[in-house]
């Protein structure tokens, strides 16, 4: 297991440059060593209220390019999502090599995020974008009204050989989703941040708050077959405002698997009493973020799962005769902590 020193959460942001060649090969190894390990992050799925104004902030705020969009109803979807008398549509996004998917419940209809949500709530996730140049990228949003979550870009100190220069800030979608932009300085982060030929590049990672570290690792590490690729324990004035909770100390460890972007875990080591999910969440609220992650086997990733650390959405693996989903199979389950993980089989993949 890579360690690295102790410094700002977006340290952990360049796992791409922490997994360059050996580390690299030794996810393709573990990926290849069984159908169970999970081969890729494919994406994350928002659920967002008026999908033609997200659509329209994503492209053209943030430049996503628009690959697909979807309008799906009928038995086998209202099964793996978990939403009787379901009528959704589904549009996924493309911003470099990486995807998002927005999940707009035309019925039944859900609740929107609290209006007091915090960056330590356990059902807090978000996704890291980079950019090539922050200042252009902050007058951007700035220009186009986007609200905060932080008090404005954040640069990781000097003094931190590692990240120094790294510079970060939150902000929110139409919906009040969190969303991440990093800039990467010259020598730090995966290679693919420093092309010069657009302003944002791509996703990193999904970060989600965890309440215990290690439990995840038995999920996500041990279970999925996700390899840690650095952990770091973050506090100081540039932390607290970047989260924009006062008095923030973390343990972050991110993971990786053998392709697509990272998932990184965020347990506030203080301040404590970062809230459950509120009752009754249902997976056609705003909260409740999709991560999806691409097997070869369903059935045998299930079968490596640690007994009682996961739930079920979905009654179990769903097989799709949609093609429009891209998928043959999947199964919808919750984290040690709720977060929603779709773990899905590919259409050319062999019968598990």
């Amino acid at each position: 297991m890579m360690r690295v020193p102790r410094t700002l959460t977006v340290l952990v942001c360049a796992a791409g440059l922490l997994l360059a060649g050996r580390g690299s090969a030794r996810l393709a190894a573990r990926a290849s060593a069984g159908p169970g390990v999970v081969e890729r992050v494919d994406s994350a799925a928002l659920v967002v209220e008026d999908m033609d104004r997200s659509v329209r902030f994503f492209t053209d705020v943030l430049t996503f390019e628009k690959t697909s969009d979807v309008e799906l109803d009928g038995t086998e979807h209202e099964r793996l999502q978990g939403v009787f008398g379901l009528r959704l549509r589904i549009v996924r996004l493309r911003l470099g090599n990486e995807f998002i998917e927005l999940l707009d419940f035309i019925a039944p209809e859900g609740r929107p995020i609290p209006v007091d949500a915090r960056s330590n709530d356990l059902w807090f996730q978000h996704v890291a974008i980079i950019v090539s140049d922050m200042d252009t990228a902050y007058a951007r949003l700035r220009a186009h009204n986007v609200r905060h979550a932080s008090a404005g870009p954040q640069r990781l100190p000097d003094w931190n050989p590692n990240a120094g220069g790294i510079e970060a800030f939150y902000f929110r979608d139409p919906d009040g989703h969190t969303l991440e932009i990093l800039e990467f300085p010259a020598g730090k982060g995966d290679p693919k941040w420093h092309r010069g030929d657009r302003l944002f590049l791509g996703i990193d990672h999904t970060a989600v708050v965890v309440e215990d570290t290690e439990r995840s690792l038995r999920f996500y590490r041990d279970g999925l077959g996700l390899e840690v690729a650095g952990e770091s324990e973050n506090y100081g004035i540039e932390q607290e405002r970047l989260n924009n909770v006062f008095g923030a100390r973390l343990r972050i460890t991110a993971l990786r698997a053998a392709s697509g972007f990272g998932i990184e875990f965020l347990e506030y080591l203080a301040p404590s009493g970062g809230r459950s999910a509120p009752a009754g969440t249902q997976p056609n609220d705003q909260i409740a973020w999709q991560t999806r992650l691409v097997s070869r086997a369903v059935q045998s990733t299930l079968d490596r799962l640690p007994a009682g650390a996961f739930g079920f959405v979905s009654p179990g693996i769903v097989t799709l005769t949609d093609r429009r989903v891209g998928f043959r199979k999947g199964v919808h389950l919750q984290d040690p902590d709720g977060h929603a993980i779709v773990i899905v089989e590919r259409q050319d993949a062999g019968a598990s």
